[in-house]
C-alpha cells in the first residue's frame, strides 16, 4: 500500500525535532502495528515494514515457533501467535524453534486512527531519541561548569534550561542553603553526573560541591586555565565560607594575589557567584605542618606537633586567638581540616603546654619503669626528644653521645637496657600468645579441629571475627597452612557478617 503522507510525516518531524528518519519510521511502523492488533481484538501478533523510499508498507501476521508443550491442549498456549515446528515448515521450510514465520496480511489505511496511535508512538520515540542525545552530548562534559536559566523552583530544587531543549536538575541537596532563585535567575553549576534513565531528569549538577568553586576560579583567573597557577585543594562550607589552596608554577608570580585580582575583583567575582561565599586563598605548601599553618589563616599557629601514626595535628594558638582559630561552630578548623586531609585538634598555647607536661611525665615514667634508671637521666632523654624505648635500641651511638651529659660507657648502658626491655616485653608477648585461649564460637566452627583453633590462637587469631579479618597472606603465616584452606576457613568466618546484613 502506497502512502506518501508517510514519507511527509517523517521529513516534517525529523527536520523539526532534529532526529534521525530512522527513528520515525520505526515508529510508524510500531504505531500501525498496534492499530492493526487492536482492530483484530488484540489476538494476533503482526509486522509492518515501510518501504524508506517510497512510503509502501506492508503487513505480515506472524507465530513464534515452538516446541510441543503438554501442559497446553494442541501443545501450545495460543493458537493466534505460537506455531508447532511442523506447521511452521509448511510455511516456511527454513523455519526453527524461537524464530517467527509469517504470511501476507491485508493493511490497514494510514488514516485518523493510525495516525494518533503513530502521533503517541512518535513522540515517545522522539522523546526517548531526545533523552540519548543529551546524554550523548553531556557524557563527555562530566566535571564541567555549565550555565542555564532557571526554568522551575520545586520545593528547593531547581531546573535549568541550558538552552537546546536541555534541562538540568539541581537537587534540593545540592543548592546553597538559603540562596534566593527565582524563575529567569542565570546560574552556573557543576555538573555532577549524566543518568540515561528513561525517565526523569539526566543531567545532575551541584552548586555546594568544592569543584565548583575550582571551576569558577579556572574561568575567572586566566593563569588558573593556562596552568601557570595550580588549585591544590579547595573547601566549602556553601553559601558561607570556603578555602583554596593555590601554588604558582613561576617562582616570579604571586598565586594568592593572581586569584584576589586588582582590588579582589577576580575572588569577588567568585564570591558573588556562590551568593556571597567568603573565600579565603591559601598559598600551599609541601611541607605539610606549614600547609596547615597556612590552612588555618587568618588565626596565627604558636606550635604544632605532627602524628604520623594517626596522621593529625596538634595546633596550639595564642589563649586570646582560640576562638578565632577554631570559627563559628568549628568552621575554621572543620575547613583547614577538609583542604589538607590531616585531622587537626585545635588547643590554647596553656593547654598544649599541660598536655606537653603530662605526656612528658608519661614518658619519663615509662623510660625509668622499663629500663630501670635513673629520672635525672630519663628526662634528659625526654628532653633530648627520645619518644620510645625503640627508638634508644636502634638510634646509632654517635647521635647520642652527642648530648653533654652522656659518655661511651653511659650510652653503651642505656641502649643494652632498651634492648634488654625490648627482649623481656617481647617474651611476655609470646607467653601470652602461647596461653592463649580459643573462643567457644572458634572451638565450634566447621573445619577447625581443637589443635588448629590452639594454633590459631597462639597467632592471636581467637575468635571467628579475628579470622574473618585475616587475609589469605596473614592466615599462611600459621604453621601447616595453605592457600586453599586459609581461603576457605576466612569465607567460613565471614558467613556471619552476610548473615546480619
Amino acid at each position: 500500500m502506497a502512502n506518501k503522507e508517510i514519507l511527509l510525516v517523517v521529513d516534517v518531524v525529523s527536520n523539526e525535532k532534529e532526529i534521525e528518519k530512522e527513528i520515525i519510521f520505526s515508529a510508524i511502523e510500531d504505531a500501525l502495528r498496534t492499530a492493526t492488533i487492536k482492530r483484530h481484538d488484540n489476538r494476533l501478533d503482526v509486522r509492518v515494514s515501510i518501504d524508506r523510499k517510497t512510503g509502501d508498507y506492508e503487513t505480515f501476521r506472524r507465530w513464534l515457533v515452538v516446541e510441543p508443550n503438554e501442559e497446553f491442549e494442541g501443545g501450545i498456549e495460543s493458537s493466534e501467535t505460537q506455531m508447532l515446528l511442523s506447521e511452521a515448515k509448511k510455511i516456511d521450510a527454513a523455519a526453527k524453534v524461537e524464530a517467527y514465520v509469517e504470511q501476507p496480511m491485508e493493511s490497514i489505511e494510514f488514516g485518523r486512527i493510525a495516525a494518533q496511535t503513530a502521533k503517541q508512538v512518535i513522540v515517545q520515540k522522539v522523546r526517548e531519541a531526545e533523552r540519548r542525545k543529551v546524554v550523548e552530548a553531556y557524557q563527555d562534559r562530566v566535571g564541567d561548569l555549565v550555565t542555564g536559566i532557571v526554568k522551575r523552583v520545586e520545593r528547593g530544587s531547581v531546573f535549568l534550561d541550558l538552552g537546546g531543549n536541555v534541562e538540568a536538575f539541581i537537587p534540593k541537596e545540592e543548592m546553597i542553603p538559603r540562596e534566593a532563585v527565582r524563575n529567569g535567575d542565570r546560574l552556573r553549576g557543576y555538573l555532577r553526573s549524566v543518568r540515561p534513565e528513561a525517565r526523569g531528569p539526566q543531567l545532575f549538577v551541584s552548586r555546594t560541591a568544592p569543584e565548583l568553586l575550582i571551576a569558577l576560579f579556572r574561568l575567572e583567573v586566566p593563569e588558573v586555565s593556562e596552568n601557570v597557577i595550580e588549585i591544590m585543594g579547595a573547601a566549602r562550607d556553601p553559601g558561607v565560607r570556603a578555602k583554596v589552596a593555590v601554588k604558582s608554577n613561576d617562582p616570579r608570580l604571586d598565586p594568592v594575589g593572581a586569584c584576589v585580582g586588582m582590588r579582589g575583583s577576580r575572588v569577588q567575582a567568585v564570591s558573588n557567584e556562590l551568593a556571597g561565599e567568603r573565600v579565603d586563598i591559601i598559598l600551599w605548601n609541601e611541607n605539610e605542618a606549614q600547609y596547615v599553618i597556612n590552612a588555618m589563616s587568618p588565626a596565627e599557629i604558636v606550635s604544632i606537633v605532627v602524628d604520623e601514626d594517626k596522621h593529625s595535628m596538634d595546633v596550639a594558638v595564642a589563649d586570646e586567638n582560640l576562638s578565632q582559630a577554631i570559627g563559628r561552630g568549628g568552621q575554621n578548623v572543620r575547613l583547614a581540616s577538609e583542604l589538607t586531609g590531616w585531622d587537626l585538634n585545635v588547643m590554647s598555647a596553656s593547654q598544649a603546654e599541660e598536655k606537653n607536661e603530662l605526656e612528658a611525665k608519661k614518658l619519663l615514667q615509662s623510660f625509668v619503669e622499663q629500663m630501670n634508671i635513673d629520672e635525672e637521666i630519663a628526662e634528659i632523654l625526654v628532653r633530648e626528644g627520645f619518644s620510645s624505648v625503640e627508638e634508644l635500641a636502634y638510634v646509632p651511638a654517635k647521635e647520642m653521645l652527642e648530648i653533654d651529659e652522656f659518655d661511651e660507657p653511659l650510652v653503651e648502658d642505656l641502649r643494652n637496657r632498651a634492648r634488654d626491655a625490648l627482649l623481656i616485653k617481647a617474651i611476655a608477648s609470646e607467653e601470652k600468645l602461647e596461653t592463649a585461649e580459643p573462643a567457644a564460637d572458634l572451638l565450634g566452627m566447621e573445619g577447625v579441629d581443637r589443635e588448629l583453633a590452639y594454633l590459631l590462637a597462639r597467632h592471636g587469631i581467637r575468635t571467628m571475627d579475628d579470622l574473618a579479618e585475616q587475609s589469605v597472606d596473614e592466615l599462611m603465616e600459621v604453621e601447616g597452612m595453605d592457600e586453599e584452606k586459609a581461603a576457605s576457613l576466612i569465607m567460613k568466618a565471614r558467613e556471619s557478617w552476610f548473615a546480619e546484613d
